[in-house]
């Protein structure tokens, strides 16, 4: 009976985690509608702000942007990683780490630092590498403002000299069971890659092409930052109700498999305790 009754147990443990896990995985699904509409409507402004910027950097034959745009020789280098501040999502936090530490080894002989937003890429990367700054609270409040702040952070870092190029590593949301780690140049702007068959944009500027060029270049690299920072946070709901649907479904797997097996260990036993009874009316009766 001692093992009927461990078997109850485990059957009553992995009910409860059963019920914790689909409970997670409601609020995941619940978290990822909103995040995902968020995402989807911000990126058709993102593209075309970047097109509309490439469009006027290429008219222009001045040194407008210049401080932005300046490929120096790359002896510092600033990782951003943009990770979750929980866990339970699977390998969501994983893949975008090891990217992070891939970049050591191909920036190898270059010194290569981290600024971390959220809390498990913080946790990890200060083990063994450098992280200047950690800024998980920004996901408290996820908002253009806050994460501008962060933008202009880094902005200042590269004009001041402080690092010669700084990059971005974070989840690309492309549905709710995929992912895609993304490693992107913040700074120095890439260069503008331009078509020769292409006829360029016949615009008219009101004030002149330098000072919107200089205006769309910051608001360009906040729109930049915050795209990545909301990708990364569809992704991580997505991972997570993608990881706490098997979790659920792997738990209902095993609570059957333990019910089966207490169904036989309790037949087994009935069927002992008859054995006894019978076999000790036989030993009466002889």
């Amino acid at each position: 009976m001692a093992n009927l009754k461990e078997i109850r147990n485990r059957i009553t443990s992995v009910s409860s985690t059963m019920q914790i896990t689909s409970a997670m995985k409601m609020v995941s699904a619940a978290k990822l509608k909103k995040a995902q509409d968020a995402i989807t409507a911000m990126r058709p402004y993102a593209e075309k702000l970047t097109e509309l910027l490439q469009n006027l950097s290429a008219t222009l034959d001045g040194g407008a942007g210049e401080e932005f745009t300046t490929q120096r020789e790359v002896k510092k280098v600033l990782v951003v990683v943009i990770t979750s501040n929980r866990g339970l999502c699977g390998a969501f936090n994983t893949n975008v780490i090891k990217e992070a530490k891939n970049r050591v080894d191909f920036y190898a002989g270059k010194q290569v630092d981290f600024f971390a937003i959220g809390k498990k890429g913080n946790d990890v990367l200060t083990k063994s590498n450098t992280v200047i700054e950690n800024q998980s609270s920004v996901f408290d409040r996820l908002t253009f403002d806050n994460v501008a702040a962060i933008a202009d952070t880094l902005t200042q870092k590269f004009l001041s000299g402080e690092y010669d190029k700084i990059e971005l590593i974070y989840n690309q949301f492309k549905n709710a069971a995929t992912q895609l780690v993304q490693t992107e140049q913040f700074l120095p702007l890439a260069p503008v890659k331009t078509d020769l068959n292409v006829a360029p944009s016949d615009y008219i500027f009101e004030p002149s092409k330098e000072e919107i060029v200089l205006t769309l270049i910051p608001k360009s690299l906040k729109t930049q930052l915050y795209k990545g920072i909301r990708d990364s946070f569809a992704s991580e709901h997505g991972a997570r109700m993608t990881a706490m649907h098997k979790a659920t479904d792997n738990a209902t797997a095993l609570r059957n498999q333990l019910k089966l097996t207490y169904n036989k260990a309790r037949q087994a036993a009935i069927t002992n305790e008859i054995l006894e009874i019978v076999g000790g009316a036989e030993a009466l009766n002889g």
